[in-house]
């Protein structure tokens, strides 16, 4: 694909993430639109196909790999199904971008990234917020030194059950482990874990007790962790999906031997800064669709101008700090 001037995107998967987070950056980028989409439910499909003004739609995946018109393919499933989708797709010499986690184990991570190897097909995985103005401001303060050498990480994440996590007949496939990998933890804890190691280098130990403390869902609802990253810098967490409204937290504080950075990353509140100058808050705006500077980023490298770092070889690492935390490997 090399120098091809248009990348013409198929997606298989049409899901709410693709309404505002991703969908409409595909076709707002120079050299870049959507052709095609599928989803295994008709209705969605033509629905979706519609209201986007994509020309065709599809209701099987290998007929949209296969689809002369389409260079690329978008992901955009329950992980479960990224490493079958993947394979097919690079086999089929189409480059791959797939929402995050890269798969639902670190064992299907390594599957995509042999054949990723064996076809030389590029993958890229969807950790956008590494690419968000937000993000990039705390990996600024960080390596400028504004809180001098980081001597200590932490992760605190709280968050009330879902309505839907309640109806026991129909639960959302993100607490079921056979879609998801595991539960909420696996859904949400790779951004923190992609963004640290984006900041900090690869984390080379990881370890964690879970537990199921709500009763609603079979899959974990509460995870701690502790992990320690190459240079040394030792971290932690806690996640809890099962607290109440007064305990909700959103944060990760970095601590240094001149300061703290504390930011949140689901709710983008203010960054706070503290030294010796006191604590200055930091308010950075996103763009409207977040996954827009990556999508970026992934087009110009299929167009040979630049390198995109969001690959499947830096996603298989998340996956296996999280099958580390949670005793799967």
């Amino acid at each position: 694909m090399g120098n091809e001037k248009e990348i013409r995107w198929g997606f298989i998967g049409c899901g709410e993430v693709t309404e505002k987070k991703s969908g409409p950056a595909f076709s707002k980028i120079e050299g870049s639109k959507v052709v095609a989409v599928m989803s295994r439910s008709h209705e969605k499909a033509s629905s979706y196909a519609h209201r986007h003004h994509i020309s065709r739609w599809y209701t099987d995946a290998q007929q949209l790999i296969e689809d002369p018109e389409v260079n690329a393919v978008y992901i955009a499933t329950p992980p479960s199904s990224h490493a079958t989708y993947a394979i097919m797709a690079m086999k089929a010499g189409k480059p791959v971008y797939v929402e995050k986690p890269l798969a639902s184990s670190y064992i299907d991570c390594q599957r995509i990234n042999r054949v990723c190897e064996q076809t030389g097909v590029p993958c890229f995985i969807a950790y956008y917020r590494r690419f968000l103005p937000y993000f990039q401001k705390v990996k600024q303060l960080v390596h400028e030194g504004g809180i001098g050498q980081v001597v200590n990480v932490q992760i605190r994440f709280a968050v009330p059950p879902r309505d839907l996590d309640y109806n026991s007949t129909n639960l959302p496939w993100r607490v079921q482990r056979d879609i998801a990998g595991g539960g909420y933890f696996y859904d949400l804890a790779p951004h923190q874990i992609d963004l640290l190691q984006d900041i900090f280098g690869p984390i080379v130990h990881a370890k964690g007790f879970s537990a199921n403390r709500g009763g609603l869902y079979q899959t974990e609802d509460s995870v701690s962790a502790s992990f320690q990253f190459h240079d040394g810098l030792p971290g932690s967490g806690s996640w809890c999906f099962v607290c109440d409204e007064s305990a909700r937290t959103d944060r990760i504080e970095l601590i240094g031997d001149k300061g703290q950075i504390c930011f949140s990353v689901f709710t983008y509140e203010p960054i706070a800064l503290h030294n010796k100058d006191g604590r200055t808050e930091i308010h950075i705006d996103n763009p409207k669709h977040v996954q827009m500077p990556l999508i970026e980023s992934v087009v110009r490298h299929l167009q040979g101008k630049e390198a995109c770092t969001a690959d499947n070889l830096s996603a298989t690492s998340v996956n296996w700090v999280m099958d580390r935390i949670l005793g799967k490997i």
